[in-house]
């Protein structure tokens, strides 16, 4: 048996006992995984939010459309908000990967201001929408708008605060290996919450000016 994967021990009359070492349990493999099985339970949801829109989105009940309501220049600046924010966090990881802990901060802080400006602009609209009458009770298509762009900003408010807490903890502790595989899983995540948005760009707002 090879000494790469094996440990020994005796018994008490001194004889040799190894154990195989070859199926150990690696935590970073648990939680990549873990956070995999997450990211697809996800995917249902938004799902299951785009089919109602999908259903819904014409259901105007005599009130305005997606043409009479939707900013397309403010939902592009957020869009591009958002896209921003998904490169400066890939420019933290590659400074993950130097081991500069500084760069590491510096980026990260950049990924959140885009964030939080993200939400900001969301917050804007929503307020918009709702002082102009057109709040959530007012028709099935807006009931399904705020369904969905409202939980994709709740998990980007999610991941602001996770990426908030592992500022903390990289600078309370560095780059660590559980602190790498963090910030592994939260690029995932940040990445994932730009593909969904792509989606809600085009089939929410692109769409939804058309007559």
């Amino acid at each position: 048996m090879s000494d790469a994967h094996a440990i020994a021990t005796h018994t008490p009359d001194g004889r040799p006992v190894f154990f195989d070492l070859k199926g150990k349990h690696h935590p970073q493999n648990g939680t990549l995984l873990g956070f995999w099985l997450y990211l697809m339970s996800d995917c249902l949801v938004f799902a299951c939010l785009f089919a109602v829109y999908g259903v819904l989105g014409r259901s105007y009940a005599a009130g305005p459309s997606g043409a009479d309501l939707f900013d397309l220049q403010l939902v592009a600046i957020n869009t591009s908000m958002l896209l921003l924010s998904s490169i400066t966090y890939g420019f933290a990881m590659i400074a993950m990967q130097k081991r500069k802990i500084a760069a590491v901060q510096g980026w990260l802080a950049i990924t959140g201001l885009f964030g939080l400006a993200f939400i900001g602009l969301e917050l804007y609209e929503f307020a918009h929408l709702i002082h102009e009458g057109a709040g959530p009770q007012r028709s099935a298509f807006l009931s399904s708008f705020f369904a969905l762009v409202g939980t994709h900003g709740l998990h980007v408010t999610f991941g602001i605060v996770w990426l908030a807490t592992l500022m903390v903890q990289v600078g309370k502790h560095g780059l660590t290996a559980e602190n790498r595989r963090r910030l592994l899983c939260l690029s995932m995540f940040w990445h994932f919450l730009d593909v969904v948005w792509i989606g809600v760009f085009t089939f929410v707002y692109l769409m939804g000016v058309l007559p």
